[in-house]
């Protein structure tokens, strides 16, 4: 997909990334650049005579290129009657120039990743791929092209603002999106940060092609970009490159205007009530606070992770330990101009609304007079020191981050940011409470007046070229080694052993940047007897083990994790219980000795687990109205007649889920662990930077004699499909519907039909211009999100091919022909030898990036233990797509899509003319 909601790419952007470079080693700019006009740790920034500015940043060790080109240009920047111009012109850019006719396909065709995103200050596009010259200097000359030549036309309009407006009613079926969009609106009287980015559906239903032609042009140009290039590539010729290309680009005489509006001092609290039919309960606050590059931000950020997004935050325990709420989240939007801070928390149905209010505002503007302790102060420090250096390690989030910094100002005040918040104080951040968080500068659900103001204190913009002009920063992060990642190497690298007690190792010892280290750990559990009617425990029992040890709380777990630089997840998978964890060669023991502690010797409080089930049955609850819920539930069921109630394998519905959660008791959870965990048939893979002796001791003492008392048996997934069942269910007051088909195959990854499907589900609906895809998206504009997946086992032949789409109500039946026809189409047509080119290009493309993720590698390393297979097989899968034809793809169509072999499911507000009784007028 080409776009996200301007709320999500900010809330990712609290952090941005650098990638290692050694400026000092660059290469003379070329004629038409000048010397390096900025050198901050790693990134080198240079400019062409006609304003475009050039960040540089290689890293030799990953092997992939990134370009990624910001546009000065958000929905701040949109005037009266062109709300969602700048979000829409964002997927017109995609649509061709001159001299490309289709740009996605092209790029498709390449296999690259790419996408585009709006946001209210920048408007972004970025290309990554697998490192060549040849695709970099295309991609740069497609950047080039498209700058100034891109193909606006009334024809290409036509067809995308229907997208457009299907992504706008997705977001309306969010309710936290649809609370957060009505909060804004209130909280700003005159600029448009109080705009929703996607903007208002009868401003981009109405827009003139010439109004959006003259918007492009006043605001893509070369002094209105900063084009960054990160990843593996040669530093001279692409200067070369990007000179030769870009700066010849004229610019026209006038500038784009600076934006001025202001919000006015706030009077009095305000307040919004957004209601719609459904299981959930919202109540949210939301406080202006000042421009990004301004030093209250960095105070901001700590009081916000003090206040909230932590397990041990003031919210946490005022609202989720007590009864409250379920959950709590913050949010800093630090934008270039005066922004906003937001918390939100989600009730359960019994919980009260009233209550939650007047708990939160006590909390938060509480802060005003309670103060802040030092321990909180460390812990908020640590959490966002911990975030810039994840990131600072992660090269591929470096595009999409820097974005947000640049739309702030300069690309340089990331590294300031992290200067300040390592300098604060436990006054600084008082001081920011005091003058933010107060009633008159509050947005809640109603008015409150007020008998004498108390209003915040905005401050203006800062010069950030004041701030940055003498930054030079800090000393680079440590370079790793260029890894190569074939399989062939990567089993070469690998040391499998076995310990004593039977679990299973896979330990890829590298030079990582940063020193990382990323971990899996697979626990196997029970067999079918052992495991009946016990489904939900299993659940709990697992979602319970980061709630606290013997030793620790589940704070103080949260502190120790936080203070090591760690991250940690759990989550159950049928009769699998998967950890994951993140962390460094320096913490690496501390990690897994914590790992161990919090798998062998969990605390299983009685309090907590209350706490859980009523937040997990308040995410069921939220299920019950979401179309997608409701279409992927219902899919799930349909092999219900294979299994007893009771099986794990059986799927229950949300009323038999909400029963079997809260039957469950402490006593269940603590015999539940006791009878069924044990390491003896464990699989554990590490990838990273550390030492596999000293590495394979660690784990022989935490898991070596560890065993469950019940025996471990694998349940086979059993193999059965209900063909051509249809139907149709009702979601009143959700904008948008949902379309899933499901087929359930008698296929395994190791058949020899495996690779032929993979491929043709690629060319079907894998990918962005895939048949589906282009019928439904780009060709009659009805679908946003559309596309076909394929899940295939590695134990047993029990596949799904699924088919999916959003969409108006009102496009039901255009929907439903689409499909039909494209089924049809496919199943008789078959394929081209250009698309057979491009799905092999694509799906290497996906397996190359894969293997050069270290988190999804050792994950992979640790399945193939159970499988007793290495990457060789991953090898062999590499080499049968290499060789795959035409005619096998197209035997594999007419073997698997057929149209009666589909279920299909249509879920919305359909209205009363649509119900059970003529529902075979639109499946059948």
């Amino acid at each position: 997909m080409y776009c996200k909601n301007a709320g999500l790419i900010l809330a990712m952007a609290v952090m941005l990334n650098s990638f290692e470079a050694d400026a000092a080693k660059q290469p003379a700019p070329e004629k038409s650049l000048l010397t390096p006009t900025a050198v901050v740790e790693g990134i080198t920034e240079y400019k062409l005579s006609n304003g475009l500015r050039v960040l540089l940043a290689p890293d030799a060790t990953k092997p992939t290129t990134t370009i990624n080109i910001t546009y000065l240009v958000g929905s701040r920047h949109e005037s009266y009657g062109e709300t969602g111009m700048a979000h829409l012109l964002e997927h017109m850019m995609f649509k061709g120039t001159s001299k490309r006719q289709d740009i996605v396909r092209e790029l498709h065709a390449k296999s690259m990743k790419f996408n585009g995103t709006t946001s209210y200050d920048r408007t972004n596009f970025y290309e990554s791929f697998t490192a060549s010259e040849e695709k970099l200097n295309w991609a740069l000359e497609m950047e080039a092209d498209r700058m100034l030549g891109s193909r606006i036309s009334a024809k290409d309009l036509a067809s995308e603002f229907s997208v457009v407006r299907n992504e706008m009613e997705g977001g309306e079926n969010n309710p936290e999106r649809a609370l957060s969009k009505q909060l804004e609106a209130i909280s700003f009287d005159w600029h448009n940060y109080g705009h929703n980015t996607i903007g208002a559906k009868s401003d981009v239903e109405k827009v003139k092609v010439q109004n959006l032609q003259k918007f492009y042009k006043k605001y893509y140009r070369p002094d209105n970009a900063v084009l960054m290039i990160s990843g593996k590539f040669d530093s001279g010729s692409t200067l070369g490159v990007v000179r030769s290309l870009f700066g010849s680009i004229q610019v026209a005489a006038e500038k784009p205007a600076l934006t001025w509006t202001r919000e006015p001092q706030r009077e009095g609290a305000r307040e919004v009530s957004l209601e719609r039919l459904g299981n959930v309960q919202l109540a949210a606050l939301l406080y202006p606070i000042a421009a990004g590059p301004h030093p209250d931000i960095a105070a901001i950020s700590a009081l916000n992770l003090i206040l909230a997004n932590s397990s041990n935050s003031r919210l946490q325990k005022a609202l989720v330990e007590t009864g409250k709420a379920v959950d709590v989240q913050g949010k800093v939007m630090a934008l270039a101009e005066p922004g906003y801070m937001t918390f939100i928390a989600q009730l359960a149905p019994n919980q009260k609304l009233p209550d939650a209010k007047q708990t939160m505002i006590e909390a938060v503007e509480g802060m005003s007079s309670n103060g802040v302790t030092e321990e909180e102060l460390k812990s908020a420090k640590a959490g966002l020191r911990n975030n810039f250096v994840a990131i600072m390690n992660d090269p591929q989030r470096l595009s999409l981050a820097i974005s947000e910094y640049i739309g702030q100002g300069d690309w340089r005040l990331f590294f300031v940011q992290r200067d300040r918040i390592e300098k604060l104080t436990s006054a600084d951040v008082q001081n920011v409470a005091r003058n933010y968080l107060k009633r008159s500068n509050r947005s809640f659900g109603e008015y409150v007046s007020v008998r004498q103001a108390d209003r915040a204190q905005i401050p203006e913009t800062p010069d950030v070229g004041a701030i940055v002009a003498a930054y030079s920063g800090r000393a680079s992060v440590e370079q790793g080694e260029d890894f190569d990642i074939s399989p062939a190497n990567i089993d070469k690298r690998t040391v499998r052993s076995v310990l004593q007690g039977g679990t299973k190792l896979a330990l890829l010892s590298k030079k990582n940047r940063g020193t990382t280290v990323k971990g899996v750990v697979i626990l196997r559990l029970g067999n079918e007897q052992g495991l009946f009617e016990k489904a939900a425990v299993l659940r709990l029992t697992s979602e319970m083990l980061l709630h606290g040890t013997d030793a620790m709380s589940r704070s103080q777990l949260a502190e120790r994790l936080n203070a090591l630089g760690a991250e940690l997840s759990i989550r159950n998978a049928g009769q699998n219980v998967i950890v994951q964890f993140d962390t460094n060669k320096q913490n690496l023991t501390d990690v897994l000795d914590l790992v161990g502690s919090v798998l062998r010797t969990p605390k299983f409080d009685e309090l907590e687990l209350a706490r859980l089930v009523e937040e997990s049955v308040a995410r069921i609850e939220a299920q019950r109205s979401n179309p997608s819920s409701i279409a992927n539930l219902e899919a799930s069921r349909k092999k219900n007649f294979l299994y007893k109630k009771g099986d794990i394998r059986y799927r229950s519905n949300f009323e038999e889920s909400i029963l079997d959660l809260r039957s469950v008791k402490v006593g269940n959870v603590r015999e539940f662990h006791r009878d069924f965990f044990g390491a003896e048939f464990a699989d554990i893979a590490l990838v990273g930077d550390f030492d596999v002796p000293e590495t394979t001791e660690i784990l022989s003492k935490i898991f070596g004699e560890w065993k469950a008392r019940k025996s471990y048996a694998w349940m086979s997934e059993l193999q059965g499909n209900e063909a051509g069942k249809s139907k149709l269910i009702s979601t009143p007051d959700k904008a948008n519907a949902y379309y899933l088909a499901k087929f359930d195959v008698a296929l395994r990854d190791d058949d020899s039909d495996y690779v032929a499907l993979l491929t043709a589900n690629k060319i079907f609906g894998g990918s962005i211009r895939s048949r589906l895809v282009n019928r439904l998206r780009h060709k009659d504009g009805i679908s946003y999100s559309a596309g076909s997946q394929l899940s295939v086992s590695s134990y047993d032949r029990a596949a799904s091919l699924i088919l999916f789409a959003t969409y108006a109500p009102s496009n039901l039946m255009k929907l439903k022909q689409d499909v039909y026809e494209e089924i049809k189409e496919f199943f008789e047509g078959g394929i081209t030898v250009d698309e057979l080119n491009d799905a092999k290009k694509a799906l290497n493309f996906e397996r190359v990036m894969g293997r050069s993720q270290d988190g999804v590698l050792a994950y992979g390393l640790a399945s193939q233990l159970d499988l007793k297979r290495t990457m060789r097989f991953s090898a062999e899968v590499d080499e049968k797509i290499e060789k795959l034809t035409v005619k096998e793809v197209n035997a594999a169509i007419r073997k698997y899509f057929e149209q009666g072999n589909f279920s299909h499911y249509y879920v919305g507000n359909f209205g009363a003319d649509l119900t059970s009784a003529n529902i075979s007028e639109v499946t059948k």
